[in-house]
């Protein structure tokens, strides 16, 4: 007695339907909340500068390409960067004009801007030196 059995020959897709639509539903609740992060840019355009404005109150600190600090060539250590920016903030209101040689670090630069913000500087600018 030869038992017959019966071929399975369908495929049952709706479970692999619902579990697509769930991820569906996930994605799009999740989507916008990925916009709410990063930091405000402002690019400025590209042009010639011909003369440089005398009356900037800015604070300029150069990275080097060995992450040390420079301030008018003067040396600034890592222990004394938030002072040194609290004490030109006073004077200096325009902002921050962080200036980078071509080999220096992001985290140097972030360190500094870190720094920056935390002692209430809200203008900060990147330029290659």
């Amino acid at each position: 007695m030869a038992s017959q059995r019966k071929t399975f020959n369908e495929i049952n897709i709706t479970p692999l339907t619902d579990i697509f639509l769930v991820l569906l539903i996930i994605m799009m609740v999740i989507a916008p909340l990925l916009d709410q992060q990063g930091l405000n840019l402002a690019v400025p355009n590209m042009i010639e500068v011909e003369d440089e404005i005398k009356d900037s109150k800015l604070i300029k600190i150069l990275v080097t390409d060995d992450d040390k600090y420079m301030l008018d060539d003067t040396e600034i250590s890592v222990n004394d960067l938030t002072q040194t920016i609290k004490e030109q903030a006073q004077t200096n209101t325009d902002g921050l004009l962080i200036m980078t040689q071509n080999n220096a670090t992001h985290g140097a630069v972030v360190k500094l801007m870190d720094e920056a913000r935390n002692v209430g500087v809200t203008s900060i600018s990147l330029t290659e030196y």
